[in-house]
């Protein structure tokens, strides 16, 4: 079987037309339908449903689909690799990490950038439990997470300690105080982060241990929106508190320490514990280590 073949395969399920691959892959419809018979002739089975008025994926198509993208995933590591080859300073840096936590980044990745200008970076975005997962697997290198993965396929490293940060508006009636206790939240409508995360988890339990009522009456699907809501004094909020640094600094959002729900949040760069890096994120993994490690600042207390 050729390779080419997947590569056109994967393309007409990604694009969902045959002349839209075609577009894509700079050949004629007829040459891409072409492509498709002779796989599905060499496998043997039917990987598409022509039939219906969309392009349909049959069970085999499936299989052969999540090979195809493994391929693909294999194709762009040789490249990377020969590219290395040639050029010390060459290949390309992905990093798997969420809404989040890319923020941690930009610190490390900016110096990244002066040192090694040749090397392409990417920072995917993924959802935070699968990294571990994507990593494993080997169609990530790196990510950044904030939990401990617990696996002994994966090596991790802190590379930020940070706080769940309960946040208001500045018009709020907590905003004058420098702490406030957990069974005063109770009437408080609370603007959650839609993604389910040990953070919420801890949160929620807590609140039920005190038997303290907790009132999601919104869910967000980002950390914008919510800053957004909680400066316009729409509810309150727990964040971590560098996704509100420049708010809390220009004192747009005032943080409250709640002394019940001290949460700390090490965020990590988390890689492979076996198999060998690229040069280009063993680079990364270098820069990270040479760094000293940050704190964020914690809420000042009343004297």
């Amino acid at each position: 079987m050729e390779p080419y073949l997947l590569k056109v395969f994967l393309t007409v399920v990604n694009e969902k037309s045959f002349s839209r691959a075609a577009e894509r892959l700079g050949r004629t419809q007829p040459a891409v339908s072409l492509a498709i018979s002779k796989l599905e002739s060499d496998l043997g089975e039917r990987l598409l449903d022509r039939g219906g008025k969309n392009l349909m994926v049959t069970d085999a198509g499936r299989i052969v689909l999540e090979f195809a993208r493994r391929f693909e995933h294999l194709s762009s590591d040789m490249d990377n690799a020969l590219a290395e080859l040639r050029d010390n300073s060459a290949g390309r840096l992905i990093i798997g990490a969420n809404e989040s936590t890319t923020l941690y980044l930009l610190k490390h990745i900016t110096q990244y950038r002066r040192r090694y200008p040749k090397v392409k970076v990417q920072v995917r975005r993924s959802v935070s439990s699968a990294i571990p997962g994507e990593i494993i697997d080997g169609a990530l290198e790196l990510g950044v997470i904030s939990y401990d993965p617990e696996d002994e396929r994966l090596s991790s490293q802190v590379i930020f300690k940070d706080h769940l940060a309960f946040v208001v508006s500045p018009d709020h009636r907590f905003a004058s105080l420098n702490e406030v206790a957990l069974t005063e939240l109770g009437m408080e409508t609370f603007i959650a982060h839609n993604v389910l995360s040990p953070y919420r988890a801890f949160v929620v339990r807590e609140f039920q241990k005190r038997k303290v009522p907790l009132n999601m009456d919104l869910e967000m699907p980002t950390v914008e929106t919510i800053r957004k809501l909680v400066q316009r004094n729409e509810g309150v909020a727990f964040l971590p508190r560098m996704c509100v640094e420049p708010e809390l600094q220009q004192g747009t959002l005032k943080e409250v320490r709640v002394p019940e729900l001290q949460l700390d949040r090490n965020v990590r760069l988390v890689y492979p514990a076996r198999r060998a890096l690229s040069h280009a994120a063993k680079a990364f993994l270098d820069l990270v280590t040479e760094q000293p490690q940050e704190t964020s600042q914690p809420p000042s207390r009343s004297v």
